[in-house]
């Protein structure tokens, strides 16, 4: 019967001949089909994996590249050449990726096989994966509540062994919320790490591809192939990322949390008092851990959503069925009637909601009051963010202020649903890489996890701190 423990674990059986990339995924396509019901996939690539599969069998050791059989999902907003991508909208629906994105490119180039595509929020706007146009998906832990977005789907897909590994994008949690909600790794590297080459763009200052795994390590091998400079896009940085052969270490570092955060008072109590456990024990280990007053807190969320949608605004009016995008409206005469229709048919609730709100931030009159106030707030943290890691390697803090909500539970309420991400936007609106840590489990028998976040471009160092917090 074939096992996934880890990637190091898989090329050690592959090379014992215990089993084959093609056992691998012959093994995943049962999986995904015993637990359809998850709605993860949106489409699965059988026939492509399988032959993908037997011609790395058919490599001896000495040719395997660094993924060399390692079986990922890619979220549908990911382009992968020849094969459809939706962004989960009837907008795009039935639409093929005409190149693939640059991250795509190296994990193929690596040798891994793409199995999939994976359901997520429409263009990424959501933290439930209700707001799919095919579908909510299900939280393998309990299929009572979301998995979690926008990538749930791939959050799902991990924690219920449907692949090894998957691809997300983070715009203001949505690799980090479902992994938390689903108790999987969640990793949004430093903005300009990975590429966005081919990520179906919802906040192109905010997106980040990121990868949802079992531990860090795989974490940190497939982070170190996709990141790296890109002709395609030039907010990439231009230095490789150099991973070191193993991430063990007992280093002791210095470790700030906010006080604000813990006792905010949209925390369950037991995610509050696990973290503040861990902050115990991690002092009690050597560690210098500190309070540091965090007086931005109120305005994160809403500088966030202001600045977001209006990007979304911007880059979501190429959807107008004449160049992108299903044409709804056949028999309508006039061009403004049009786009109305294509735009009204095509875009679901959250999406228009949120376009609609990029709109007016951005209208005269509002711009000033609204979307520039935004962007001084986000210098104000970026600025603050700065001084603290001038004292402190990580700051702690939970991923969410709750566990996984019941289906349906916030979908009258999206006020309290962007709340929700509350601990997670700061990461993106800051630019720094941040990971959830699959650490804690709740009384309700829902996991939840613990967040870390480095300066920007410190990698290697987070994943080190993250990989010894997992070991313990």
């Amino acid at each position: 019967m074939f096992r996934f423990h880890s990637i190091e674990q898989y090329h050690s059986s592959l090379k014992s001949g215990v089993t084959s990339c093609t056992q691998a995924v012959e093994y995943f396509l049962s999986q995904i089909k015993q637990q359809q019901h998850l709605n993860a996939f949106l489409e699965v690539f059988a026939a492509e994996a399988l032959e993908k599969a037997k011609q790395l069998d058919a490599l001896t050791p000495g040719l395997w590249a660094k993924l060399h059989g390692v079986v990922i999902g890619i979220k549908d907003n990911i382009c992968y050449n020849g094969h459809k991508v939706s962004a989960s909208s009837k907008i795009l629906e039935n639409f093929t990726s005409v190149y693939s994105a640059t991250a795509v490119e190296r994990l193929i180039k690596e040798g891994a096989i793409i199995i999939g595509r994976q359901n997520c929020d429409e263009f990424g706007m959501g933290s439930t994966n209700e707001n799919s146009a095919f579908g909510a998906v299900l939280n393998p832990v309990d299929n009572n509540y979301v998995a979690g977005g926008s990538s749930g789907g791939s959050a799902a897909a991990v924690k219920a062994g449907l692949c090894m590994a998957s691809m997300g994008s983070d715009t203001g949690g949505s690799v980090r919320l479902p992994a938390d909600f689903c108790g999987v790794v969640g990793y949004k590297p430093s903005y300009g790490r990975v590429s966005r080459h081919g990520l179906i763009a919802y906040g192109s200052s905010f997106d980040q591809i990121g990868i949802l795994t079992n531990n860090v390590v795989d974490t940190a091998k497939i982070l170190q192939v996709i990141s790296g400079a890109d002709d395609f896009d030039s907010t990439a940085m231009q230095e490789k990322l150099e991973m070191p052969g193993s991430l063990e270490e007992n280093k002791k570092y210095r470790i700030a949390y906010f006080p604000d955060w813990l006792d905010h008072s949209s925390n369950d109590p037991e995610i509050s008092d696990a973290i503040k456990n861990k902050i115990k024990d991690l002092e009690a280990e050597g560690h210098q851990v500190k309070p540091v007053h965090f007086k931005l807190t109120d305005y994160i969320v809403p500088a966030y959503y202001i600045l977001t949608t209006a990007e979304a605004s911007s880059n979501l009016a190429r959807y107008d069925g004449v160049r992108y995008g299903n044409k709804n409206a056949r028999q309508v005469q006039d061009l403004a009637g049009f786009y109305r229709a294509n735009r009204s048919k095509g875009f679901g609730k959250e999406v228009k909601r949120r376009i609609m709100l990029g709109t007016f931030v951005l209208s005269t009159g509002y711009y000033d009051a609204y979307f520039t106030k935004a962007q001084q707030v986000r210098r104000l943290l970026q600025k603050q963010t700065a001084l603290i890691f001038k004292d402190f390697d990580f700051i702690l803090s939970p991923t969410s202020p709750t566990t996984a909500y019941k289906i349906g539970e916030k979908q009258k309420d999206p006020l309290a649903m962007y709340m929700g991400d509350i601990f997670t936007v700061f990461a993106n609106l800051t630019g720094i890489p941040a990971i959830n840590l699959p650490v804690f489990k709740h009384s309700s028998n829902l996991p939840f996890g613990l967040q870390v976040m480095a300066s920007p471009f410190n990698e290697v160092s987070l994943l080190r701190f993250s990989h010894q917090l997992m070991q313990q």
